[in-house]
């Protein structure tokens, strides 16, 4: 089976926002933090870095200041941001999205599989951001890349994973989040069906994920740790079926294909999933009829099974905690129902 790989530049990483950490040397002498960044990031302009540290974007040891702030010794800087630098300009388009929750600051977003969430290399229209960016000029016509970077996009979920969104309908809901998503406070949770079974009913996969060596469109764990960036992933088992089985994952970060890394280097690979050799047949018989059994899963569900399940964070205005669940996409179900009746069948 034959399916495009759904991973570009832009379109890669769960974690969409920039984050750096500058820290002052001791000999640092006092100089306002607008100005001290201004010389410090590339192409920035005071007027922006302005408006991020208005915006609370920016904190000092932890705390929001202000820009006449004077930067001193032994201070650690962190500058939220969720520009990317591979941005395009975004064209509105009007399109079908399903919006599960809005109000002034956020939106919660149900992705199907096989749209690209922003554009980028090879997907400059027909992406979700185009069609948030016409839906939220119908309700303020003056919002732009300016005064709502990227419009609001503050994580991402690849091409052919289907689930929860959140987008900021502000600059202010934008800083908040993107602080959530640094600090690891985001409650995500994804239904996979995976290759295999396994020994253990929980348990924790922790190695670095870094883009393969050799082939730079594909990821891969590295448990020493000696590329990519750390990377955390729990995971749970739901129901078992004989040769694969459906699981519950917990991100802990957000990298590059996390979840199918990580299942792949454990020997897990996801259901179907092309890009990380899942969609041939990895556990199982010889027999004919397992063949057509497993191509014919293959036809319903032709991509990763993997579903963002769930979306729980603090509101950015109330500080409520709010928590989103969203159905197990069709054609997940179909083939985790299939798989149901097989085991069933096998083991009676």
């Amino acid at each position: 089976m034959n399916q495009e790989n759904d991973m570009t530049p832009d379109e890669s990483s769960e974690e969409l926002f920039e984050t750096r950490v500058i820290k002052t040397d001791k000999g640092q002498e006092p100089y306002r933090i607008d100005k001290f960044l201004m010389n410090r990031i590339e192409n920035a302009t005071r007027n922006k870095i302005q408006q991020a540290i208005e915006a609370g974007m920016v904190t000092v040891n932890g705390q929001q200041v202000k820009s006449n702030f004077k930067v001193k010794p032994f201070q650690e800087i962190v500058i939220y941001s969720t520009e990317h630098p591979e941005t395009k300009d975004v064209v509105p388009e009007k399109m079908d999205i399903n919006i599960v929750y809005e109000d002034d600051a956020v939106m919660i977003i149900d992705k199907p599989a096989g749209m690209v969430v922003h554009p980028g290399s090879g997907n400059y229209s027909g992406t979700l951001l185009n069609g948030i960016a016409y839906y939220l000029k119908q309700q303020n016509p003056d919002v732009d890349e300016t005064t709502l970077p990227r419009y609001g996009l503050v994580h991402r979920i690849d091409k052919n994973t289907s689930g929860l969104l959140i987008m900021a309908k502000t600059y202010q809901a934008a800083a908040h989040l993107s602080k959530q998503f640094f600090h690891h406070t985001i409650q995500r949770k994804y239904r996979a069906l995976v290759w295999g079974d396994f020994e253990e009913d929980e348990g924790t996969v922790v190695a670095h994920v870094g883009r393969n060596q050799r082939f730079r469109k594909l990821f891969e764990a590295y448990p020493e740790g000696e590329h990519g960036k750390e990377a955390i992933t729990h995971y749970n088992v739901l129901e078992r079926f004989n040769y694969v089985t459906l699981i519950e994952c917990v991100l802990e970060t957000g990298r590059t294909h996390q979840i199918r890394v990580h299942m792949k280097h454990i020997g897990h690979t996801l259901f179907a999933d092309a890009t990380y050799g899942g969609n041939k047949i990895l556990k199982g018989t010889v027999f004919t009829k397992y063949k057509q059994f497993v191509d014919n899963c293959f036809e319903i569900c032709p991509r990763q099974a993997l579903h963002a399940f769930t979306l729980g964070f603090k509101h950015p205005v109330t500080e409520e905690d709010m928590f989103f669940t969203s159905p197990i996409a069709s054609d997940i179900e179909q083939v985790i129902e299939r798989w149901r009746r097989y085991a069933k069948a096998r083991n009676d």
